[in-house]
Order: C-alpha cells, then structure tokens, then sequence
C-alpha cells in the first residue's frame, strides 16, 4: 500500500506521518516512512537546493528538479519497497507538484499531470490525506518551529507570501474535491492525537488495509 500525506506549510505532516507509522508497526505491518524532496541519495542533494535559500530558482527549473528528485525516488526506493510488501508513506509526492508549480507558480496544471505522470511511471498513491488548515496558522507554527531550533531564515517555500500559500491550498482542496476516491482532507487544527485519529480512521476503511 502507498500513502502520501500533504498539505500547507506547517499543516503537521511530520507528526502525523510518524504516528500512522508507529500505529500500522504496532499491527505487525512493515512500514517504510520517506519523503520528497530528499527520499534518496539524489534526493537529498537537491532538498538543500530546492528547499535552501541560496538559489533563485525559476519556476520551470524548480518544476525539474522535483520531478527528477520524483523519478529516481519512485525507482530506487518507492517500488522495491513496494515489491517487498511494504507499505510505504511518503511525506509530500506528485499532487504537492499540482499544488505548488500549477495553482501556486502558475505552471500549466494538465502538463504537470502528464510530467508527473512520466516521473512516477503512472504510480498513483493507494490514498492520499491532505493535512489542512487557515494558511496563517500554518506559518504561524512554522515560525515557532524554527524559533523553538533557533533558526533565523526561513527556508525558501516558507519565505513566500501568504497569496502564495492560499494558492498552494486551494489547489490541495481541488485536487481532494476532483478525486474524492484517494484524496481525504483531514482537518489540522485539533490536537495531534485527534489528527492521528483521523488519518488512522480513513486508512481503516474498509477494503484499503488489512493487518
């Protein structure tokens, strides 16, 4: 089973992807957690150009990277994984592609779809849970993170405007609105263990997992 988890800047995908996997290790189920950018060796190289502040990265040369980091993530480490009877959850995957370089950058959405397409070799995840909540609230904790590590730049998504990351979620609620069979939107704002509920609660339903 593959399971992606998205959302807004400071939705809580980290917390809540680390519980699913404690929760399904706890069934007996072999997990495989990753992330994008930075699942593979390639990865990680590009998350520190993609997500660091010291490029200006054009819109169509960020769009590359991501789908190349994408491919060789798909290819090396999301399909063995799957191969192995794994079930693998991914923190952030094509549809943050939609969501960032087509409804926040502007990109043609339709190309996205077929580039994504191409990357992943047509692997569409089994479900997807959009983490939302109000954009403000979501930098709001993204700037106590970052207080809390004693860090002082914000890192190069987050740097964006607040237009920027409103676009980013409407592009995540239309991508739950157009696919309502694999995309749940799941609402942020309650604690983490009412989050953790909720996400356990859509991959319990019936027909998707079974310990």
């Amino acid at each position: 089973m593959f399971i992606t988890f998205e959302g807004v800047e400071g939705a809580g995908k980290s917390t809540a992807i680390r519980g699913v996997a404690a929760s399904l290790e706890a069934r007996g189920a072999k997990v495989l957690l990753t992330r994008e950018p930075g699942g593979s060796g390639l990865g990680r190289e590009l998350r520190r150009l993609l997500l660091g502040t010291s490029m200006d990265l054009d819109p169509l040369a960020e769009l590359c990277l991501f789908l190349a980091d994408r491919a060789q993530h798909v290819a090396r480490i999301i399909r063995p994984a799957l191969a192995r009877g794994e079930i693998v959850l991914c923190d952030r995957y094509a549809d943050s592609t939609i969501a960032y370089q087509g409804f926040a950058r502007g990109l043609d959405v339709e190309r996205l779809v077929t580039l994504n397409d191409i990357a992943t070799g047509s692997l569409v995840p089994d479900l997807t849970l959009v983490l939302d909540l109000p954009v403000e609230e979501g930098l709001a904790r993204v700037a106590a993170r970052r207080a809390d590590a004693g860090a002082d730049e914000e890192g190069r998504i987050d740097a964006e405007t607040v237009s920027f990351h409103e676009a980013v979620r409407r592009g995540f609620h239309r991508i739950a609105a157009d696919e309502p069979g694999r995309v749940r939107l799941i609402d942020s704002r309650p604690p983490k263990e009412t989050v953790l509920a909720a996400c356990l609660a859509e991959i319990d339903r019936p027909g998707l997992f079974s310990a």
